[in-house]
């Protein structure tokens, strides 16, 4: 989540295509975007962000637009949230691929948001969209707080709703690639399973899930999310 996610600024013209203003991109190049990040022992959500809004300004044709970056908060819940997938898939390469994927798309979607590229229909989703995820984060944090209430089905339909409205919201945006990046995160964190051995007593997920939960706790208390 970004900071310019808040007080959003009405936009009344619709934007072609962001990513239209990019040169395509190849497979290295798409590498290229945040980096390679196949030997990184120490992931950085907050560094990735930096690395993929440096590289996706320094194609767009307008350069005034003030630097936007994950907070703090944030990028600590990303980070658990890699280490949660990475101990569930086992694969580094798998988990560093679905955090790059949801950096990218954060900080695309921060770039329309800072242009005033949506239009009043879009921005009521975007609305409807923060609503939903505040939601989902409430209910993870209700879920880790009570015991004996997990419902692994709650949270994935909360998940599964909230990627439909985010693919609503750029769908005249961003290309059809983005929208296979949303659906892979979205789809990869409400995989039940998943769920299933975040919310459980095994290795290290009750720390990872706690630190996570705090971070929800503050963002929700803070009004960020």
């Amino acid at each position: 989540m970004t900071r310019e996610t808040k007080g959003l600024a009405v936009g009344s013209h619709p934007m072609p295509c962001i990513e239209s203003q990019l040169p395509a991109c190849g497979e290295g190049e798409e590498r290229e975007v945040v980096g390679d990040l196949s030997g990184m022992e120490s992931f950085s959500s907050k560094d990735l962000a930096m690395k993929a809004q440096k590289k996706i300004l320094s194609r767009m044709a307008s350069k005034t637009m003030a630097q936007f970056f994950i907070d703090d908060t944030s990028a600590e819940i990303l980070d658990e949230l890699y280490r949660v997938s990475k101990e569930f898939t086992g694969n580094k390469a798998e988990s560093q691929k679905v955090l790059k994927n949801l950096v990218k798309v954060a900080v695309k979607i921060g770039v329309l948001y800072r242009h005033q590229k949506f239009g009043q229909r879009e921005l009521a989703l975007a609305e409807e969209f923060k609503r939903k995820l505040r939601q989902g984060a409430m209910t993870a944090v209700s879920f880790h707080e009570v015991a004996f209430t997990f419902e692994q089905s709650v949270l994935t339909e909360l998940l599964s709703e909230s990627r439909d409205l985010l693919l609503r919201l750029v769908e005249g945006h961003l290309t059809p690639k983005s929208h296979g990046r949303i659906g892979h995160v979205f789809n990869h964190f409400a995989n039940v399973d998943l769920l299933t051995k975040l919310y459980g007593a095994e290795g290290a997920y009750p720390a990872h899930l706690q630190k996570i939960c705090a971070g929800l706790n503050k963002l929700i208390e803070e009004g960020t999310l």
